[in-house]
Parts: structure tokens; sequence; C-alpha cells
């Protein structure tokens, strides 16, 4: 039988999985058939990325998840409550993805935009500190041509 599961990378104490599709019998981080996504729990939220057309594939030639697997693929929507396959419709599933990806980044986005409309008056004081540096570099500039123009340090014009 084929199972779409979790298969450890990592280092010690650091784990991340790749999902993975491979024969029941084969060892845990042993041979697979086709890897279809990755999840990093220590990131927060949890980090899953999954290809849902080939995910979707496995599942309608009769792949079965493993229990974690299977709580992935269902907040993926690939999944009903009942743990059977629903036919993978991607315009639905990128639908679900953009709803998801709004959730989280809602709050942040309100954040960005405040520090944007502080950084917009910062950047003409930016613009007006760099005419100043550029006024100043010329300036040192001809005082280190002034300086280098004979003057060796030694008194050669007093022998």
């Amino acid at each position: 039988m084929v199972r779409i599961r979790l298969r450890r990378m990592g280092a010690k104490k650091k784990p991340f999985y790749r999902i993975v599709v491979a024969n029941q019998q084969s060892p845990r981080n042993g041979r697979f058939i086709e890897s279809i996504g990755t999840y990093n729990p220590l990131t927060d939220p949890e980090t899953v990325r999954l290809r849902h057309e080939r995910a979707a594939y496995w599942l309608s030639v009769g792949a079965q998840p493993s229990d974690p697997v299977a709580r992935l693929l269902r907040s993926a929507n690939l999944l009903d409550e009942n743990g059977k396959a629903i036919p993978y419709d991607a315009e639905a599933v990128a639908e679900a993805a953009e709803e998801a990806t709004a959730e989280k980044t809602d709050g942040s986005a309100e954040k960005s935009e405040e520090s944007a409309d502080n950084d917009d008056e910062p950047e003409a004081d930016a613009d007006s500190a760099d005419d100043k540096d550029s006024s100043e570099d010329a300036a040192s500039e001809d005082d280190a041509e002034e300086s280098t123009d004979g003057d060796d340090g030694s008194d050669s014009e007093e022998e």
C-alpha cells in the first residue's frame, strides 16, 4: 500500500520534515516514490509547503495519508473531516490559500503601513544629507590635493 507520510530531516533537536509518498514497508527515512512538500514545525506559525496537485493525484489513486499528514491535508482543504479526499479544484485551493495568507498578514500589514507613512519623511531628509555629504567629500578631496602637491614633509625650499 502507498502512504503519504513525513520523512524526518534536519539536525538533532531541530526537526524538519519532507512530505513524501512511499511504500508502506519502506523505513521512515528510507526509499520513497515522490516528495510532494515540506513541513517545518519550528516556525511560528508552522510552515507547510505542499504541491497541491500532486497530493490530490496521490489521494485520487488511493494513497493513504498518515495521521500527521492527514491533519496537514485537512488544513490545505484536500481532505474532509472524515479523512476522505476532496476532489481537487485549483481555484478553490488558491482561494483558501489567499484567505489563510490574508488572515496571517492582516496584523502585520497595518504595522507596515504605519511604518511606511513614517518612512516617507526621513527619506527626504536622507536626500538632503546625501547632498551635504557630497559637498563635504568634494571639499576634502581639494584639501587632499593641496597637501600632496609637492609637500612631502622635507624643507627643500629653504636649502
